[in-house]
């Protein structure tokens, strides 16, 4: 991790589940890095433990064509993955992007007070400077991902966005990943945001192309 380091990140590393648990609750960190494999436990039990009570980004490293390890951290609420072995130059990026987005929903607390970004349709109420989605009346937890990818969708309703256009939008580059990642994150926001998640009345998808927000 001697990478992160040099761009200036403080790196702290916890070798099994409990140090890792530990390390979360003590230091508060403000992005993860977890491996699947740990030696005593699995990293999807900390990614769900860590997601019970914080939206912290959390980035998995998965093996090597491994799908189901992939599949089922991003169905327990990790933002993204790596594939092992994977560069520096690859790691460097995910773990800037994770960044980005956090830090884009944080203001600052020397922010002057400005009118709050809010966006209404369909029932889905969202404001964006408190990080806050209500749907029909009803609190929506979402991560980051399902924020950023929510917000995209409702800030142009009606338009088509295809995954790579969504991986642009909310990790700032499609590049190293697949655009499986964006159908498993639109199928936990459906699950969060329709009445039925099984026929959608509000993310529609578009056969061969992407997604839209129909208001």
């Amino acid at each position: 991790m001697h990478a992160l380091e040099r761009d200036g990140y403080t790196v702290i590393v916890a070798g099994t589940a409990a140090e890792g648990l530990a390390a979360f609750t003590r230091d508060l960190p403000d992005a993860i890095l977890l491996d699947v494999m740990l030696p005593d436990g699995s990293g999807h039990d900390v990614c769900k433990e860590i997601r019970a009570t914080s939206t912290v980004p959390i980035i998995m490293l998965t093996a090597l064509d491994d799908e189901v390890d992939k599949v089922v951290g991003l169905e327990l609420g990790a933002d993204d993955y790596i594939t092992k072995p994977f560069g520096m130059r690859e790691l460097r990026s995910r773990v800037r992007a994770v960044l980005r987005r956090a830090a884009m929903t944080m203001p600052s607390e020397d922010e002057a007070p400005v009118v709050e970004e809010r966006l209404e349709l369909a029932g889905v109420v969202m404001d964006r400077a408190r990080h806050v989605v209500t749907v029909d009346g009803a609190a929506a937890d979402l991560t980051y991902v399902e924020f950023e990818i929510l917000a995209t969708l409702m800030t142009s309703p009606g338009r088509v966005y295809s995954r790579g256009q969504l991986l642009d939008a909310v990790w700032g580059s499609s590049d190293f990943r697949e655009p499986r990642t964006v159908d498993v994150h639109v199928r936990h926001l459906r699950e969060k945001i329709e009445v039925d998640p099984a026929t959608p009345t509000r993310i529609h998808t578009v056969r061969g192309v992407g997604y839209r927000f129909e208001g």
